[in-house]
């Protein structure tokens, strides 16, 4: 069965994917109005993600009708989606324009690539990187600094391997 999130679905579900507790909240992608509301409750229904009872006023989702707080985490169904190393594309590629690749014909789409190959265990390389998004290596590091990092909140480690170069993955909680 093929899941399709939209990319606010998929930037709160690989966020809560990456911290420890897997949970979605505190919320740290910046989305209008009541759309987180929404967004959680499409992932809910889903099954990616799942309520459980939580202590910490910041973090609640919702009261039950016995006063117990519910935050939202994420599911075992949800860890394996995020963690699949096969993101299907939106699109075929475009073919390249005068040596370079041709621009992402949606960069929620590379971001979701970027996230998927970060949070594989193995990680992956600036090459990876601009294999699956067709962008140029200046364009993934700041992805990775701008995107990843500061507005998502991932903790992005790169480590420099024997085999590999330099490697770079999700590491930790996945908040600041």
């Amino acid at each position: 069965m093929m899941i399709e999130l939209s990319d606010a679905q998929m930037a709160l579900l690989l966020t809560a994917v990456a911290r420890e507790n897997r949970c979605l909240y505190p919320v740290t992608t910046a989305l209008k109005g009541g759309a987180v509301g929404n967004v959680a409750a499409s992932l809910l229904k889903r099954g990616l993600l799942e309520e459980v009872e939580v202590r910490d006023d910041a973090t609640v989702w919702r009261c039950a009708e016995d006063g117990t707080l519910l935050t939202l985490r994420a599911t075992e169904a949800a860890v394996r989606f995020a963690s699949s190393e096969t993101v299907p594309p939106d699109e075929p590629a475009e073919p390249c324009v005068e040596g370079r690749a041709a621009p992402s014909a949606k960069r929620g789409a590379a971001q979701e690539a970027l996230l998927a190959i970060l949070l594989r265990p193995e990680g992956g390389t600036i090459a990876n990187m601009q294999e699956a998004t067709g962008w140029l290596a200046h364009s993934v590091r700041g992805a990775l600094s701008g995107v990843i990092a500061k507005k998502l909140g991932h903790n992005v480690a790169s480590v420099k391997e024997a085999d590999r170069g330099r490697v770079y993955r999700i590491v930790g909680a996945g908040s600041h």
